[in-house]
């Protein structure tokens, strides 16, 4: 059987990525932000295609597909009918999106077949000047048959229903599909304007946070407000049914005319303008951000749980950006009514790519679906690979750039490595931990990732501040042996991708205090009206409250955002050997790069992370650098590459 390569990409709006398959199996996936070091890089994945070829050992013109993750007629289609519709009203937010549409989008298959032939050239299959097209059949999915088709075909499930829900794609916001081995059919869709993403969002921005980015902040951020607002959101925002379909109030929004997402009338709702960005934290923030995540997890679950009654289905998979809300998706888990859930763990844009390869595959090249072979120790197998679909580096590529760097490394065995890094970990030390292949997503899990003794009561705050460059009330999610997790978290037995939230166990809890959700009692203690140093010296405070023997990871409300891992897993070793030290089957896991970039992707991206902040700890593969080692010079050099945007 000849081998076929169907290649998927995702560009042009944000996270471009690509992915490429041979003959229905996942080679390789990867984000153009991993790459080009710019976070939610739109541009043309042009490196992260070369990477894919590279991966299987291939050159372009030995695909026998191209497949786009969307329809770029249709969203013109929408953007054009929505003007038409407003007109006068948003002439300028048309007027500015015009001309890269006529330059670019518009023509995209010009612009994709011009991309593949500068591939192409870079790989020598064509000279330099020619036009003669070796460009592989270009085929277009649609976006959320894209999602729908990356979560239901690498889930473990031979049949499910699937839900997806995000901003926007060509014009549905939400829509959910049946799917049953090689098929994959629609049930229903909620089409634009009308959007749970685009609601999230506008609250996102309204709050100070940017759209598209800031979406984590706002869920991070629910947990320390009460829901006070929701009742207002219920009233006048957002009307639901009971199977959850939904209508936005237009007269509040300005993201289908304007250049702005909430409009006057917003703002008046809720009795001040729109937050500068980036912001000191307020407790109205608090208390919206509560307000909205409520919102979003009731209307989601009425969603599944109308999907559960209606096709009778075991299993849920879930997609799109929406379904990167890990809070919403612990309610599903727990409350829906199915057996199990499955969340693509890039579920957003870039997951587009693979699952318009994998809808291409399954619709014109597969006769069968492709069976996943089970671990010998995982509750179930998907064909994700744990993510780690991104490139890899060998130890002389790693020992090159440290030479590079001008920095110097140790060299250690297996047996050495591990002990030494627990040591290292108990000690308070934070680790930057690379191994292995890249993580394709947004989440680190164990590969590039950063990492810390859960059990510190200072670590978040270390981490935060001195790492991470981040608001302080950002929590962090534990990593967790699959055999340990039910030991230490309620209602969960597999989170594979860090997508799902769930309590700390009671008998892990500190009950020294009588410390609650969102408890500002530290400044009722103030004699005298409350000011924003107050309020900031009370959150910390309340930060800084003792919850559990694994406070680093503890949030507010007494959760974590959990990743599982395998024995099949690297970091799996390493979660081992320190159990045997300390009794505790975790450690903090956080994504390796700081604020305002993407996680590393190179040996020489991980040096600068590291150099730059204060880490103490860089381990690659079985090279380690230690900190106190570094030459000043570097660290210098690595602090003005990585705060040169600042």
């Amino acid at each position: 059987m000849s081998n076929n390569y169907v290649l998927g990409i995702s560009a042009l709006y944000h996270d471009s990525a690509a992915a490429l398959l041979v003959n229905g199996k996942i080679i390789a996936a990867a984000q153009e932000e991993r790459f080009t070091r710019i976070k939610h890089d739109p541009s043309f994945p042009t490196q992260a295609i070369l990477y894919c070829l590279d991966e299987a050992g291939i050159t372009l013109d030995e695909c026998s597909a191209i497949v786009f993750y969307d329809k770029p007629l249709l969203k013109f289609e929408r953007l054009l009918e929505t003007y038409l519709a407003h007109a006068p009203k948003g002439f300028l937010s048309f007027a500015r999106a015009m001309p890269i549409w006529l330059k670019e989008k518009l023509y995209f298959k010009q612009l994709l077949r011009r991309e593949c032939r500068n591939i192409l050239r870079q790989d020598n299959v064509l000279p330099d000047k020619t036009l003669n097209t070796k460009i592989p059949p270009l085929a277009f999915s649609e976006h959320h048959l894209s999602h729908a088709a990356s979560a239901f075909y690498p889930s473990p499930f031979t049949s499910a229903v699937v839900l997806c829900l995000d901003g926007v794609g060509e014009w549905a916001t939400t829509s959910a599909w049946l799917g049953k081995n090689e098929e994959l059919k629609p049930l229903w869709e909620i089409n634009f304007p009308h959007s749970l993403g685009l609601l999230y969002s506008a609250f996102t921005y309204y709050c100070g946070f940017k759209v598209n980015a800031g979406e984590y902040k706002l869920m991070g951020l629910a947990p320390y407000g009460k829901p006070v607002y929701k009742d207002i959101i219920y009233r006048h925002l957002i009307t639901v049914a009971d199977d959850g379909s939904f209508a936005l109030n237009l007269d509040y929004f300005d993201f289908s005319v304007g250049k702005t997402m909430v409009n006057k009338a917003f703002c008046a709702l809720f009795s001040t303008p729109v937050l500068p960005h980036d912001s000191p934290v307020t407790k109205v923030q608090m208390d919206l951000a509560a307000s909205i995540q409520v919102v979003i997890e009731e209307t989601v679950l009425k969603m599944a749980r109308h999907l559960k009654r209606t096709t009778q289905a075991d299993y849920l998979c879930l997609a799109g950006g929406v379904a990167l809300n890990c809070v919403a998706n612990g309610r599903i888990a727990r409350e829906a009514g199915f057996q199990d859930i499955w969340i693509q763990p890039a579920a957003g844009d870039a997951g587009g790519a693979l699952g318009a390869a994998l809808e291409y595959c399954y619709r014109w090249e597969l006769g069968e679906r492709i069976s996943v072979p089970s671990e010998r120790d995982s509750v179930r197998s998907d064909a994700m690979q744990h993510s780690y679909l991104g490139p890899a580096f060998s130890i002389a590529e790693i020992k090159s750039a440290c030479l590079a760097w001008g920095v110097e490394y140790t060299e250690l065995t297996t047996t050495e490595l591990l002990p030494k890094t627990v040591r290292w970990l108990t000690e308070e030390a934070v680790v930057g931990w690379f191994q292995g292949r890249m993580e394709f997503g947004p989440r680190a899990l164990g590969n590039r990732s950063i990492l810390g003794d859960p059990r510190s009561a200072n670590m978040q705050h270390t981490m935060n501040l001195k790492i991470k460059q981040r608001e302080s009330f950002r929590p962090f999610a534990p990593i967790v042996m699959q055999e340990h997790v039910q030991d230490w978290f309620v209602d969960i037995e597999h989170s594979p991708y860090m997508l799902q939230v769930a309590q700390v166990q009671s008998q892990h809890l500190c009950h020294s205090t009588d410390q609650t959700v969102a408890d500002m009692r530290y400044a009722q203690r103030l004699d005298r009206p409350i000011t924003a140093t107050d309020f900031t010296d009370q959150m910390q405070h309340t930060i800084n409250q003792i919850r559990s023997y694994i406070p680093a990871v503890t949030h507010i409300d007494y959760s974590a955002r959990v990743q599982t891992v395998t024995s099949a897993q690297p970091i799996h070793s390493l979660l081992t050997e320190f159990q045997r030290h300390t009794g505790v089957p975790l450690l903090i896991n956080t994504s390796f790069n700081v604020r305002g970039e993407p996680p590393v992707c190179s040996p020489h991206d991980a040096i600068r992370c590291f150099l730059a902040t204060e880490m103490d700890y860089l381990v690659m593969e079985n090279i380690v650098l230690e900190k106190a080692d570094m030459p000043d010079a570097a660290k210098h050099k690595a602090q003005e590459v990585t705060f040169a945007k600042d």
